[in-house]
């Protein structure tokens, strides 16, 4: 009962299938079986999200080119952001999870939570009601498209800025390549003078590079 409540408060309406909503708040530490963890859901609820957001860059700008708009949505659906999103809902509390596992408390399953969630969403109530969701409840509230837009273009230049400064060399050489949920995952770091500074994980090497820079910023203080 006292699920339902919490469910009911962070979705904003009442759950159909109560039991779909708990496989996709169900991470595969708690739970191992494909039929019982989130990570089926996960895969769709990415592949909803994408589309939603598509929709809405498109119509938000009616006048940009294919490559702006690309570019846009691969920065709203990053996984440090949709984590950060995920936690800042309060999806964390409700979240099945090995709580004894130090490693999960500080990893990105929220934001992969959050795409489970939406997925469960899709299944439940269709595509319709998920897009004005995911509009209303991640979209508008936590992703400022005006902010996205200078994000990239100003965390790398000010790296190379301060890096040119002070005659050092940066680069983003790839540490790592490997399949995590039947997709390619980067593991990129952001080097000064070949000593690395930070890492990046994503699912394209871009996503990976931004979150390395980023990073790699709040660690140099600039």
């Amino acid at each position: 009962m006292e699920f339902r409540k919490q469910l009911n408060n962070l979705l904003g309406f009442s759950p159909g299938n109560i039991n779909l909503y708990k496989t996709a708040l169900s991470h595969r530490s708690v739970r191992e079986g494909a039929d019982e963890n989130n990570e089926r859901l996960e895969f769709l609820g990415d592949a909803v999200l994408s589309s939603v957001i598509a929709h809405y860059l498109f119509r938000k700008y009616p006048y940009k080119g294919e490559g702006f708009l690309t570019e846009m949505r691969s920065k709203m659906v990053n996984r440090q952001k949709l984590n950060e999103i995920a936690l800042k809902m309060g999806l964390k509390k409700i979240t099945f999870y090995n709580k004894f596992d130090n490693a999960l408390k500080v990893s990105q399953i929220f934001g992969n939570t959050l795409e489970a969630l939406i997925g469960a969403v899709y299944l439940d109530k269709g595509y319709r009601k998920t897009q004005q969701w995911v509009e209303e409840y991640i979209i508008y509230p936590h992703l400022f498209t005006e902010d996205l837009e200078v994000v990239e273009i100003n965390i790398k230049n000010k790296l190379y800025g301060w890096a040119n400064k002070q005659g050092k060399v940066l680069a983003f050489p790839t540490i790592s390549e490997k399949i995590e949920h039947g997709r390619r995952l980067f593991t990129i770091a952001a080097t000064i003078d070949g000593e690395t500074i930070s890492e990046g994980k994503g699912y394209n090497k871009k996503d990976a590079s931004q979150i390395a820079a980023q990073l790699a910023v709040e660690k140099l203080g600039l």
